[in-house]
């Protein structure tokens, strides 16, 4: 367990995965410092991702999320990434080559659920001028392959935050029959 607290562990997956949920109880379980890609630009900058979207549009938030995820690095942290941190080969690169990245895998419904997307109350500007159910299954579309390709783990998150925990735990010691 020595060399999981020695790296990097990154939670990649879309909004509602719980990446934050689980990463504070991940971090706080394994005795790791923890940090989130969005709560670290907002403390730099003072700006919220709808901030910056609307100032600099979605190309200038991405920049700035790639500029993040560099700065929140270290090792023995548990870093929660944005939901569209995998859409940069070059952050995708930098998650495989300097930790363990786990994906948070949740079906749309449950996604739409813990967003608020059923009652069409998104916390993000929207990606697509969709309807925030139909972006989510697009970005989903999009994105799953990135997710997968880019995770060393695939946890299903619906269980509950202690129980990815736990599940995320018994794959970073390799644990036989851990997914």
């Amino acid at each position: 367990m020595q060399s999981v607290r020695n790296g990097v562990i990154y939670l990649i997956g879309p909004r509602g995965s719980g990446k934050t949920s689980v990463g504070r109880a991940l971090a706080a379980a394994l005795a790791m410092d923890f940090a989130d890609t969005d709560e670290h630009m907002l403390a730099e900058t003072g700006e919220t991702v709808a901030d910056v979207v609307a100032r600099g549009g979605w190309e200038e938030f991405r920049r700035r999320e790639s500029v993040a995820l560099r700065a929140v690095s270290v090792p023995g942290r548990v870093v929660a990434t944005g939901g569209g941190m995998v859409l940069a080969e070059t952050n995708r690169s930098h998650m495989r080559a300097s930790g363990t990245v786990v994906y948070l895998r949740a079906p749309l419904e449950e996604l739409c659920r813990r967003v608020g997307l059923d009652d069409n109350r998104a916390g993000r500007p929207s990606l697509t001028g969709c309807h925030p159910v139909d972006e989510m299954a697009a970005i989903l579309r999009e994105r799953a392959p990135l997710y997968e390709g880019t995770a060393h783990h695939i946890l299903d998150c619906g269980d509950g935050v202690a129980v990815v925990v736990e599940q995320a735990i018994a794959v970073l010691q390799g644990t036989p029959g851990a997914k």
